[in-house]
């Protein structure tokens, strides 16, 4: 089955063609005007691509409603549409691309496949957010986690590389970009993450603020009269690592470390500061460690970041080659351990790879 996944962020849209064995046919990255979702650029794209089996759309936020991925009909897409709100900057883009691509190409069936589905099954003590019962029945509130079809493939291809079944590993994953997360995943399945009911929480981002006391932002809201939008814009677009050091950029910002740059170099303590905590944080919610997992535009480039996270993290059994981890070039890699302890790897994203499998999981009648 050949499959085109469409992966929508807030400023790109990412085309992959697959062919029946995951090779890639054509690789598309639409950015700025050729980006948006009814322009001429999404649809000269869609042209040059070749026929397909089906189409595979990444949605963030599933909401309680999808725990797994579903071919989209006029009725789903009305459901879909309801959902918008949980993650406006993630679905309203992702929901005009899929309309837009399903008009198109009008003839493979479409598959939503959905970043919060892989962490439905959590536990529900990782799940349950401790506030008043009547806002979460009323709201539906509960953590949700995302980066779900990155830590799921994670996960599979961790297992191929240290060689060990997967329902025996306790892996870590570590989602490092622009937005990012981290998942505890014990026996295939997630048990917890870092992300809660929103993209905001956990680790400090590019230009999101993370784990943040709600009481710092009530405070600022009354002293400064500032409301709703506002506070959304500041905790999203205006917090994190270009709060501390003025960039959101993490290879700018460990350039002027190198310089001697003294506000770049305390907002990497405060990144690392928080990577760490989070990831033994992830390792005790599964009672241990069997492998550390890098990916993402961060995780996957930032030699410094994944030594230093792991420098701080020795006592959890971590070893990792130096020079393996500086001389990695864009492959996935072992990095350092032996058994029996915890191995440390660096992976590409594929989360094209995971969605693909789903499709053909979810067409073919076999559980994706």
């Amino acid at each position: 089955m050949r499959v085109l996944t469409v992966n929508v962020g807030s400023s790109s849209v990412k085309l992959r063609a697959l062919d029946e064995h995951d090779a890639i046919l054509v690789d598309r990255e639409l950015r700025g005007d050729d980006a948006g979702t009814g322009g001429a650029g999404l649809d000269a794209a869609l042209d040059d691509l070749p026929p397909v089996d089906a189409v595979a759309h990444r949605i963030v936020h599933g909401g309680r409603a999808f725990r797994t991925p579903v071919v989209v009909d006029d009725r789903t897409l009305e459901r879909l549409g309801e959902l918008v709100d949980l993650a406006p900057l993630h679905n309203g883009p992702a929901l005009a691309a899929l309309e837009r691509v399903r008009e198109r190409r009008s003839g493979p069936p479409h598959v939503a496949c959905f970043d919060t589905a892989f962490h439905a099954g959590m536990p529900e003590a990782a799940a349950a957010i401790a506030l008043p019962r009547e806002w979460v029945r009323r709201f539906g509130l509960r953590r949700y986690g995302f980066h779900g079809l990155s830590h799921a493939y994670v996960a599979r291809r961790t297992s191929e590389l240290v060689g060990r079944p997967l329902g025996r590993l306790r892996i870590v994953s570590c989602h490092l970009g622009a937005g990012a997360s981290l998942a505890a995943v014990a026996g295939g399945r997630s048990v917890d993450t870092t992300m809660g009911f929103s993209t905001l929480d956990g680790l400090v981002m590019a230009t999101r603020c993370g784990a943040v006391d709600p009481g710092a932002l009530l405070w600022a809201q009354r002293q400064g009269a500032i409301g709703a939008e506002e506070a959304e814009r500041a905790l999203a677009h205006d917090a994190g690592l270009l709060a501390l050091a003025g960039t959101e950029d993490m290879r700018v910002l460990l350039r002027r470390c190198d310089a001697g740059d003294a506000r770049a170099r305390h907002a990497l303590e405060v990144y690392l500061h928080r990577l760490r905590a989070l990831i033994a944080s992830m390792a005790a919610a599964m009672g241990g460690l069997d492998a550390l997992a890098f990916t993402g535009g961060v995780g996957e480039r930032a030699a410094e970041v994944r030594l230093r996270a792991c420098e701080g993290l020795r006592f959890l059994g971590l070893e990792l080659d130096e020079t393996a981890n500086s001389e990695v070039d864009g492959q996935d890699a072992l990095l350092g351990g032996r058994d029996p302890g915890p191995r440390v790897l660096v992976l590409a994203a594929r989360e094209d790879l995971e969605m693909a499998r789903e499709v053909r999981g979810l067409l073919s009648g076999a559980r994706p």
